[in-house]
């Protein structure tokens, strides 16, 4: 029986191009695709799909948190990660989601059919460049709170407007910034931000 895979990619030419090109052999048959990440669940579950295909970037809900849903929802569910930047928090929380394979946007389709197939049956792909990337940067030293913080900072909003949307009070989120800061070893907020999420850890 053909491996059935749901296709979650932003971009509506890629995706496209790739629902078709994944059934050329006649083993993978691409029974839903999604330019969002928060439906990807239910088509899953609608589809009775095998594996799951997701970008990293995607409105919603990107691949990696995708990835974690599907994690918690269906434990041990076959996931392949498609990006074109591999940046070590995200190969790091992808890990921990239980993703299997991780590819970049420079592989061929024959060697992500191989891929799929190899995921599908048990297996692991994970290029070791991608994995002394990820070792070399080390553990992601923000808390899920710092992290959520320093998120919501991304648009350079004042401190009263993330404490209004978080619900918490201006203090603490002062107090979490100031920490994030000092683990990363910057001078201010923007560049916390922007070390944050170059690693991938926002």
């Amino acid at each position: 029986m053909a491996i059935k895979v749901v296709l979650a990619a932003d971009e509506a030419l890629t995706r496209e191009a790739l629902a078709e090109l994944l059934q050329l052999p006649g083993d993978i048959e691409v029974v839903a695709h999604t330019g969002r990440g928060d439906g990807v669940l239910g088509l899953v579950n609608g589809h009775q799909a095998g594996l799951a295909l997701l970008d990293v970037h995607m409105p919603g809900r990107n691949g990696i948190e995708v990835a974690e849903q599907l994690n918690r929802e269906r434990p041990g569910f076959p996931v392949v990660i498609l990006t074109c930047d591999a940046r070590p928090g995200h190969l790091q929380r992808a890990f921990k989601a239980g993703v299997r394979g991780i590819l970049t946007k420079e592989t061929s389709i024959r060697e992500l059919s191989r891929v799929i197939r190899e995921v599908h049956a048990g297996g692991r792909h994970i290029p070791a460049e991608l994995v002394t990337e990820m070792l070399a940067v080390g553990e992601n030293p923000l808390t899920a709170r710092e992290a959520e913080i320093l998120k919501a900072a991304e648009d350079g909003r004042p401190l009263s407007a993330i404490a209004s949307q978080l619900h918490l009070s201006p203090g603490t989120v002062r107090n979490h910034i100031h920490s994030a800061i000092h683990k990363l070893k910057v001078g201010n907020r923007i560049s916390a931000v922007h070390a944050a999420s170059r690693a991938g850890w926002i």
